[in-house]
């Protein structure tokens, strides 16, 4: 069958099924692809004519001004949600080129978005469909009803991706140890041996052995538990979580065996004409929230800080203004720091610092970017590597990033990396490298990831740097750096916290008892377009909370905003309500705590943990709210399964996929609550979401007594 006869029956296709005699597809041309290789770019670049941005003292002005004239809508987007002032410049660039970007495609995709699927009333799951459930329709062609529909596509289409992809890395990260253990030669260093001996401890292993081989057997245990049967009790779970939970889990029946197994088990369940019962749907997204912590986030976690150095509290820099025209750019993304780190080991030599000066430039520096670049500029292991640079941004910016022209490596691993990227690279002269075969994009290299040959592909991904810069300076191309950079103070995590307080977290519980800090805010996950998004509901929301002297620790791309904002710099206490205020300056700290990347959400559930034990009371009576104000993807809803399995409430803008059934919608929003279990609120507007922070803290505040 030739290439012509599948256009054709794809014709009937839809003549028979929408009435017309054409597919969608026909209309596209090749500058609608993302291959560069027959991509058609669009005019040239200007870098001269947009409005730059002011010095960063007016900047953090017009971002408060600017939130509270509530013009985030459609008019005027997308420059009325960008607050980010590099991105703000360098949009205009690439948008007056006419090349494709992130704000441009979602104002293109309205008002086409599809109503059906944002209730989670589609289905594509057989050939009978897709089908859409609606009054005329109320089932689809096999007979599932709205229900079962909304409550399959949430555990389908989100929660077992996300719940699969934390494990995996979880995984990786577990390998990368055992690497670290049998091949010290690999580059990978055991930078937190007691760490490792710790947990070690815990998990019942001989925490005496030689640390190589405790390396070895604690990265078998964990990669075991991993791989267990979904019928086998998880020992990781079991091993670390709290002890009132596990009792509850196992009332209910969703204490988890091994991950890859409870993912495997799901997804059979989302078969077509398997389960139908909504309500089972959402008790296994609560089971996979379980396993989505304990063997994902959590001990993802501690892996890379035996690896990379736990994090330790320190002031350093972020933004764009931070690329140095004279020196050879890496960026890189992502959210595994790993082979990151060894590149930081190597770039931070004399000898590759030669290299880059042999080349013509000034030196090599390495940036980080998204929740790669949030873990690098919080680690210990980082922070006094003379080739390190700083932290770039926000998983929005990475095109615009690319449009400075400086960028010589952009290297990624899984994920954030959006598929345009090689567009970008071919425009303006930029080396993209993935860094493990699970992310690919079209004419791109890519390295397999063997953690035991890091030290080597570390130095390849220098040479292609340096050989990168080379051609950028011989072609003399027209380059821009928005010069923009903030200051703050970064590298709180569960250990340093504690230090900083003297060893205990009774110093935060008595300023908790006493009402000079209410309760903890913790504002994680992404960014998004959307209207009224973009950051500045992340901000006004965090604006809102640290007034009302509620503490907030941020997580993944939100703490860019936090930091483009000013908010994570001990300055921002003079924006506190009269108590937290107090607090802040006189620990000398920010109202906003950045713990890092989208998967240091572990971090934050790991104090929470120390809290509760500390007052000895289980994890849902604790004064917290978790927040995902502009949460993106699949990894946020398993994140949102793990905080409602623990106890707490979870606040998620924009809507999810639920509201196409009440049902749905009842059980997440109440019923779960009544089990002991957390519960899910979905409100969009930033007042309402820090009134409903607000009175949810104070009812725990009235539970606990104080």
């Amino acid at each position: 069958m030739s290439i012509k006869d599948i256009f054709s029956s794809f014709t009937k296709s839809a003549e028979t099924m929408r009435g017309d005699d054409k597919t969608f597809a026909a209309d596209l041309t090749n500058k609608d692809f993302n291959d560069p290789a027959v991509h058609e770019h669009g005019s040239p670049v200007d870098y001269q004519k947009i409005e730059k941005s002011p010095d960063m003292e007016k900047v953090h002005q017009w971002q408060r001004d600017h939130i509270k004239k509530d013009d985030q809508s459609k008019e005027g987007y997308p420059l009325n949600v960008i607050i980010d002032p590099a991105m703000r410049e360098m949009y205009q660039v690439v948008h007056n080129a006419e090349m494709t970007n992130v704000f441009d495609r979602f104002a293109q995709q309205q008002p086409t978005q599809c109503k059906f699927c944002i209730e989670g009333l589609s289905c594509q799951l057989c050939a009978n469909g897709p089908c859409r459930i609606s009054k005329k329709a109320p089932r689809g062609t096999c007979g599932v009803d709205a229900h079962t529909m909304v409550a399959r596509n949430f555990m389908y289409r989100h929660v077992t991706i996300g719940t699969a992809a934390n494990i995996f890395h979880c995984h990786q990260a577990a390998r990368t140890l055992k690497a670290a253990g049998e091949h010290p030669q690999s580059g990978l260093k055991i930078r937190d041996a007691e760490k490792l001996k710790k947990y070690a401890d815990m998990a019942g292993l001989d925490a005496n052995q030689p640390i190589e081989k405790l390396a070895v057997d604690f990265a078998d245990w964990v990669m075991n538990d991993i791989h267990a049967p979904f019928h086998v009790e998880s020992k990781t779970v079991e091993a670390f979580a709290p002890a009132r939970r596990k009792e509850l889990w196992r009332k209910l029946g969703i204490f988890p065996g091994g991950g890859y197994s409870e993912v495997a088990y799901a997804q059979t369940q989302c078969m077509t004409n398997f389960t139908s019962d909504p309500v089972e749907f959402l008790v296994r997204g609560v089971r996979l929230g379980v396993a989505n912590e304990y063997q994902g986030l959590f001990m993802l976690n501690i892996l890379q800080e035996i690896l990379m150095g736990t994090q330790a509290i320190t002031k350093k820099q972020q933004n764009m203004g931070l690329l140095k025209e004279n020196k050879v750019n890496v960026i890189t993304n992502g959210h595994m720091p790993l082979l990151a780190h060894v590149a930081i080991d190597l770039a931070s030599s004399e000898e590759w610092q030669q290299k880059a000066k042999d080349a013509g430039a000034e030196g090599i520096q390495i940036l980080g970017h998204v929740c790669e670049g949030q873990q690098l500029i919080n680690y210990e292991g980082t922070h006094n590597q003379s080739a390190y640079a700083g932290q770039e941004g926000e998983w929005l910016s990475q095109e615009y990033l690319l449009a400075t022209g400086v960028v010589d490596l952009f290297m990624f691993d899984y994920n954030c990396t959006v598929p345009t990227m090689p567009l970008f690279a071919k425009k303006f002269g930029t080396k993209l490298l993935s860094t493990h075969p699970v992310i690919k994009l079209q004419g791109t290299d890519t390295l397999d990831f063997v953690p035991e040959k890091m030290q080597e592909q570390a130095a390849k991904a220098l040479d292609m740097a340096i050989e990168s810069f080379k051609n950028r300076k011989a072609e003399g191309r027209e380059t821009y750096i928005p010069p923009h950079v903030s200051d703050c103070m970064v590298g709180f995590s569960t250990e340093s916290i504690k230090n900083a307080l003297g060893g205990s977290f009774k110093p935060l519980i008595d300023q908790i008892a006493n009402g000079n800090i209410r309760g903890v805010a913790t504002i994680v996950g992404c960014t998004t377009a959307r209207y009224g998004q973009g950051g500045s509901n992340i901000f006004k929301i965090t604006k809102g909370l640290i007034e009302n002297n509620i503490l907030v620790l941020s997580g993944g791309c939100t703490s860019s905003v936090m930091e483009y904002t000013g908010l994570t710099d001990p300055k921002a206490a003079e924006e506190c309500g009269d108590t937290l205020k107090a607090v802040c300056q006189q620990l000398g700290i920010p109202p906003v705590l950045t713990y890092g990347a989208c998967v240091d959400i572990g971090k934050m559930t790991q104090t929470a943990m120390e809290l509760a034990d500390a007052l000895d009371v289980d994890t849902n009576k604790l004064p917290l709210v978790i927040g995902a104000p502009e949460y993106l993807e699949q990894k946020a809803v398993a994140d949102a399964c793990t905080a409602v399995a623990l106890g707490w409430l979870v606040h998620v803008a924009p809507v999810p996929s639920i509201t196409g059934s009440e049902v749905v919608v009842k059980t997440l929003t109440e019923t779960t609550e009544t089990l002991g279990l957390g519960k899910v609120v979905v409100e969009m507007d930033a007042e309402k979401t820090v009134q409903i922070y607000v009175d949810h803290i104070e009812q725990k505040r009235k539970e606990l007594g104080i």
